[in-house]
This record gives C-alpha cells, sequence and structure tokens, in this order.
C-alpha cells in the first residue's frame, strides 16, 4: 500500500481498522457514498481495488479529489448526489461511512443505491450507534438518528438485504472521544444557527488533522485501542454493519 495516506481522524482510525477486515480481495470496484475528504478512498485505492466516490459537499469533494492525484492513485470523486453523479452500476461494493445517519429517509436512500450494486454485492455502512446517546455532537452535525443494532439489521433487511451482520467498535477509547466531542458542541457548535443542511455539509470537515505528522500521531495513539476493541465486538459507541444484495 502506498505511503502518501491522508491522515485519520482518532474515531476514523478505529473505524478504518474495523472496515479493512470485512472488504473482499482488492481489484473489485468499490463505491463510496459521501467520501468526505477522501482519507479512506485513498486507502481503498491504494490497497488495489477501483474505487469511485461521491461526494456532496464540494470542498470536500475536492480535497479528496486532489489527495487521489497527489498520492498518483487511479480512481474518481464525483461531487454531488448519487442520482445526479451518472454513475454506471455494476459495483462490487458499496461502502456508506457516517451517512445514513445525516438522512432524513435513511431507508429511501438506501434502496436508492442498491440498483448501482451487483447482485452478491456487498453494503458495508457505519454510524454512531445507540439513540439514547444522541448528544450536542450529533445537533451539531446534523444526526437525524442513531442505531441501535436491531434497528440498522431491519434496516438493512427492509432494503432486500440478506447475509446480514455487524458489530460495535470503538471500546474504550470512543466514548472518551465523544465525551469530547460533546463538550466542544456544548460550547461551540450546537446552536450557531446553521441548518439541518449547512452541518451535514461540515460534518465531514470537523476534526480533519492535514499533516502527516498527525496522521503518525494518531496511528501511533490509536494502536492500543484498535488492538483492544477488536475483544470487544458487541460494546461500543459506533456500529460497522453489513450485507449483500442478493
Amino acid at each position: 500500500m502506498s505511503t502518501n495516506l491522508p491522515p485519520l481522524t482518532l474515531f476514523g482510525a478505529l473505524r478504518w481498522d474495523v472496515v479493512r477486515r470485512r472488504l473482499p480481495a482488492s481489484g473489485v470496484r468499490v463505491l463510496e457514498v459521501g467520501c468526505g475528504q477522501g482519507a479512506v478512498g485513498v486507502r481503498l485505492a491504494a490497497a488495489g481495488y477501483d474505487y469511485t466516490g461521491v461526494e456532496i459537499d464540494r470542498a470536500s469533494a475536492e480535497v479528496a479529489d486532489a489527495r487521489l492525484a497527489g498520492a498518483g492513485l487511479p480512481g474518481r470523486v464525483v461531487h454531488g448526489s448519487v442520482e445526479s453523479a451518472g454513475l454506471a452500476g455494476g459495483f462490487d461494493v458499496l461502502c456508506a461511512f457516517e451517512v445514513l445517519e445525516h438522512l432524513a429517509d435513511d431507508a429511501e436512500a438506501l434502496a436508492s443505491w442498491l440498483p448501482l450494486l451487483r447482485p452478491g454485492g456487498l453494503v458495508l455502512v457505519s454510524t454512531p450507534a445507540w439513540q439514547a446517546r444522541f448528544g450536542p455532537m450529533d445537533t451539531a452535525v446534523g444526526h437525524h438518528r442513531r442505531y441501535d443494532p436491531p434497528q440498522m439489521r431491519e434496516l438493512l433487511r427492509g432494503a432486500g438485504l440478506t447475509d446480514i451482520g455487524g458489530r460495535l467498535y470503538g471500546m474504550p477509547l470512543g466514548y472518551a472521544l465523544e465525551a469530547v466531542r460533546n463538550r466542544v458542541a456544548e460550547r461551540r457548535l450546537a446552536a450557531d444557527g446553521t441548518t439541518t443542511a449547512e452541518r451535514t455539509a461540515r460534518s465531514g470537515r470537523l476534526f480533519q488533522p492535514s499533516s502527516a505528522a498527525t496522521g503518525a500521531a494518531v496511528t501511533a495513539a490509536t494502536w492500543p485501542f484498535r488492538v483492544a476493541q477488536r475483544a470487544f465486538p458487541r460494546t461500543g459507541p459506533a456500529l460497522v454493519a453489513w450485507g449483500r444484495r442478493p
């Protein structure tokens, strides 16, 4: 894998450790809905996947596209919605990391994405977990909800997916990170007069590291926690889930 990888956030590093273990062998076509600034997209392209990202926030899409180009990697980033992107379909994997919670009608959105996936293709999503944990940061970044695991399974089953599975992650570091984010939101973000759409658009730009040194520090600092969370698939403040299109 290329060493010229964009830095992940602390939470992003925990998430990527789970996500990468669910991906099929490289060489398949991957669509990432809501690719943000491309930290995951560059990793997918560097690992040999045929990568396409879609991002509705123009500033984030431009960063993601520049990061792919700067790493000398194939792949593309399309600014816009899935509906406006003009995608041909036939993808082997459809990813949506921290996206569904931003959508007023998550079931309708998921149903509209699935025709882009080939039969037998994998859907892989991540969301914040446990509605009872909904807090100031959820409001500040435009979340409509969080997901209890049974709710997520029902959402995927209702879309017609099979071979549904999931696991929680983020134990124990994720709890501390959420507490800090909620405190920041209470003081600076939650009541700043923005609309839900504006909060959603900026969500992919918050807490984003930019330097290689910061990325290296995140990698080093999260290593023990990435290892530790593997032992707690039923505990954590965040969720990764998957299913297959019949």
